[in-house]
């Protein structure tokens, strides 16, 4: 009996180990601001939240944005994202805006905007 309740111990053990191990890696700070500072850019240059919503991905700081995040590296936090009327995405409506930002190492500053327009 002792050595069933141990086989199950290790299994349960090994199974906490390869969950723990498998665990999403955290997201910087700087890049936490990045998106938030990306996401309100976009907000405030395409007239407000009462007419403008981007892409559900900008609001996925947890993930560092996600799949809106094309690149990360020296120059900064690049993000490309649609936009549209609020409920775009969730009522299946085609997008209205693209957005491609760059933003500063550090997530504090806008160093570039690529294209902020008509979906390419």
């Amino acid at each position: 009996m002792a050595l069933k309740t141990l086989r199950f111990s290790l299994i349960g053990a090994a199974a906490t180990a390869l969950c723990a191990g498998a665990a999403v890696a955290q997201v910087s700070d700087s890049n936490v601001r990045a998106v938030n500072l990306a996401r309100n850019w976009a907000i405030n240059n395409n007239g407000g939240l009462s007419v403008y919503r981007p892409a559900d991905c900008m609001f996925n700081t947890g993930n560092g944005g996600g799949s809106c995040l094309i690149q990360s590296n020296n120059p900064g936090y690049t993000f490309r994202f649609m936009g549209g009327a609020p409920g775009w995405q969730q009522e299946g409506m085609a997008p209205t805006t693209e957005t491609e930002v760059t933003v500063s190492p550090d997530g504090r500053s806008i160093t570039n905007v690529g294209y902020n327009g008509t979906p390419r």
